[in-house]
């Protein structure tokens, strides 16, 4: 249109608007295409090859990377409490320990309640704490059976840089369902069948154009990939008769990408665009909670029922296995750092670490208090190890011995791993209110 000559009348006029109003509908949808592709490439990046996209952003369990590793290049408090270096504190309806994901200006949680009976995803404003919207996925359901240290919804959302995913255990089954950022709900999806024992916990994954689930119980589960945009099934592999809660795991080991699943008496290995079986080993117990991490050439498992264990296997398909610990790691997952594996016996208390590679045992430490369900987080050097009575251990990860670097409370349990993004701390913890217990989520930063 630029440096054209033009002569107006009505109808000259009314094609030269028209022809305006498309080009810039055009170029709208073509400058939002390009900026969602952007999103879901950050959301898409492999464990192993990416970096965090963004050090504000938490966008699933474990983090970026799904790893438990948050962006150094942050400097969020090392102390606090109710009153110190809180930019605000909301309370959560219900009760839930699955962990808060940050994204944008949103932290989004699950939560469960009873009166009445329904599950739902919960956003808040980022910088508020203010309730943005709540969206009930499920009323009604509830299975109200289980490990007394378990809750009706205890998995992470996952962000794939265009819906909200999540697990709920229903009806006696597992379901995914995917919500816009808007709180609208998108598609719902029936992953399997689930006879309950202790609960579930298993957070979704996302890989490419899918969403990965595992769905463990002694009625035969599933670990299935669905489509990210449908919610329709890609495929789907049968798994053994045994209750298992671990979140599926991909990283690129060997040349490849790999699915990784550990429990059910075994450790298996995926491809996870079609699910065929890369490599599978005996080994593993039968009940595993905590998420495989790696140092590059192998991977570290744990499980604690019914033998207690900690394992580390070569991710090359060859089934052997590097070393093994007759130590119990069962919930608290793992930290890799510089040739070193750091965990939490959580049943004791009792801070690890080992020779990443030889598998010798170099320090431990009991830290008093209690026992441990949330996972490490890794910032820096720094290890935050918090147990169920609400004391967050800050420690540094050096081969040298146990350095503490500061101890800090918040509320009266807690069972949600915190989320580490942009200078701050999303924590999820349980409060006593009038004889009640009260969950509350504290944003703490440096004011």
């Amino acid at each position: 249109m630029l440096g054209m000559t033009i002569r107006f009348n009505r109808h000259a006029e009314h094609d030269l608007l028209k022809e305006i109003t498309m080009k810039f509908r055009l170029l709208s949808v073509s400058l939002l295409l390009v900026y969602s592709q952007s999103l879901a490439i950050a959301a898409d990046a492999l464990p192993e090859k990416a970096t965090p996209s963004s050090a504000h952003d938490w966008p699933r369990w474990r983090g970026p990377l799904g790893s438990g590793v948050a962006d150094p290049d942050q400097k969020p408090p090392l102390t606090w409490s109710a009153t110190e270096n809180v930019v605000w504190k909301t309370l959560v309806p219900g009760r839930g320990h699955g962990s808060p994901i940050v994204v944008g200006n949103c932290v989004l949680l699950q939560t469960a309640e009873t009166d009445p009976d329904q599950q739902s995803v919960l956003c808040l404003d980022r910088t508020s704490g203010k309730e943005l919207w709540k969206t009930v996925v499920h009323q009604g359901g509830l299975v109200k059976k289980g490990n007394a240290n378990s809750s009706l919804s205890s998995s992470t959302p996952c962000w794939d840089g265009e819906r909200v995913l999540v697990n709920f255990l229903n009806k006696e089954a597992i379901y995914t369902t995917a919500l816009s950022l808007a709180g609208k709900q998108l598609w719902q999806t029936k992953v399997a069948d689930y006879t309950v024992h202790q609960g579930f916990a298993s957070s979704p994954m996302v890989y490419e154009n899918l969403v990965l689930v595992t769905a463990d119980s002694d009625m035969g589960g599933v670990i299935a990939a669905l489509d990210r945009q449908s919610g329709k099934q890609v495929w789907s592999e049968p798994r053994p008769k045994e209750d298992n809660y671990a979140s599926p795991v991909v990283l690129h080991l060997a040349g490849k990408d790999q699915l990784l699943v550990s429990g059910c008496k075994l450790v298996s290995s995926f491809n996870p665009k079609s699910g065929k079986k890369l490599w599978e080993i005996e080994g593993s117990t039968i009940e595993c909670v905590t998420s495989i991490v790696t140092d590059g050439e192998r991977i570290f498992i744990s499980g604690g029922w019914p033998r207690q264990h900690v394992e580390a296997i070569f991710a090359d398909g060859s089934g052997k296995i590097a070393w093994e610990s007759k130590l119990q790691v069962y919930v608290s997952s793992m930290i890799v750092k510089d040739g070193y594996l750091y965990a939490i016996q959580d049943r004791i208390g009792i801070a690890t670490c080992w020779n990443a590679s030889s598998g010798e045992e170099i320090w431990t430490k009991r830290l008093p208090g209690g026992n441990f369900s949330s996972s490490l987080v890794l910032l820096g050097d720094n290890l935050f190890a918090t147990n169920e009575a609400g004391t967050t251990f800050i420690f540094t990860a050096s081969s040298k011995g146990y350095e503490p670097v500061a101890q800090n409370r918040l509320g009266d349990s807690a069972f949600a791993t915190p989320a580490l993004c942009g200078n701050r701390i999303y924590h999820r913890v349980g409060e006593t209110v009038a004889g009640k217990r009260q969950e509350v989520i504290y944003c703490l930063g440096e004011k």
